[in-house]
């Protein structure tokens, strides 16, 4: 059973057909369907229905999924285990952020790490928070970064709160169009931590007084809010600098709860790689300063 036919098989799953499969790996899709093929032959089994262009599971390869799952993980572990046998870390380490904390607050640190540990080949990718626990399970990420609110659990999870931030409430300095400024409300997607603390605000002004304008990203609220189109409420440490340029001018916005925290996530049953170990000590250092 070889390692690759493996890969092939669950990249199949997730991508849902042989030939994005295919460009994914780099392969040909007769590469593809030819490791699916001995992988068949040496199981005994089909692994998938191939119904026209769709394809399936089997039973048989339901059953299989996550065998070959933990025989991937095995494997990533032992060269772990055999790189972090040398004096400085190497191999790769991947990271899953939110936006918020990749563009704002994630920088500095990797730039740290980089500068210490120049082997170890990272990786960083956009959090699927509908599915946070799978990619930490699957491995598609050793470690999720993201910012939740105070009381945040993650199911099969285990969590750590380096530190507390709040939520605050802006508008620009701009004199003009300071009552357009203060009935419009820019706000995040529903799947964003602080949402709820949005609403909550927006029905204690009264939700007839308030027009909303959704925004898909943080970078582009910030962007709004400066150009005085409207007021949001986003994490103090996305917003600082410009509350220090006097660019933004924060607000009272009393709804009870405006406490936050950065997070770091791994899977429960995820084995600590030297990788991952150097890297959550450089996160644990830097909340404290």
């Amino acid at each position: 059973m070889e390692h690759r036919h493996l890969i092939t098989f669950i990249t199949i799953v997730k991508k849902g057909g042989f030939k994005i499969a295919a460009d994914e790996l780099g392969y040909a899709q007769s590469s593809v369907t030819g490791h699916i093929k001995e992988l068949e032959e040496e199981l005994g089994k089909p692994l998938f229905d191939r119904l026209g262009r769709k394809i399936t599971l089997t039973q048989a390869g339901k059953d299989f999924l996550p065998f070959a799952e933990d025989i991937i993980q095995l494997y990533s572990k032992a060269k772990e285990v055999l790189n972090s046998s040398d004096d400085m870390p190497s191999g790769q380490l991947t990271i899953g952020a939110s936006e918020s904390i990749m563009i704002y607050w994630l920088p500095d640190i990797i730039s740290e790490f980089m500068g210490k540990y120049p082997k170890v080949e990272l990786v960083i990718k956009s959090l699927d928070y509908d599915n946070l626990s799978n990619q930490l399970k699957n491995g598609d990420i050793d470690v999720a970064l993201l910012i939740e609110l105070s009381n945040w659990k993650g199911k099969n999870l285990i969590e750590n709160k380096l530190k507390n931030e709040n939520l605050s409430l802006v508008k620009s300095v701009k004199k003009e169009n300071q009552k357009k400024i203060e009935g419009t409300m820019l706000i995040t997607e529903y799947s964003c931590s602080w949402r709820p603390a949005v609403e909550a605000y927006i029905n204690k002004q009264g939700k007839d007084s308030i027009l909303k304008v959704e925004l898909p990203s943080v970078e582009a609220i910030k962007k709004y809010v400066l150009c005085g189109l409207g007021k949001s409420m986003l994490p103090h440490f996305i917003i600082k600098d410009e509350l220090e340029r006097n660019q933004l001018e924060e607000m009272e916005a009393n709804v009870g709860y405006n406490s936050l925290g950065i997070y770091t996530a791994i899977h429960k049953d995820k084995w600590i790689s030297r990788n991952l170990e150097v890297f959550l000590s450089i996160l644990e250092n830097k909340s404290e300063k």
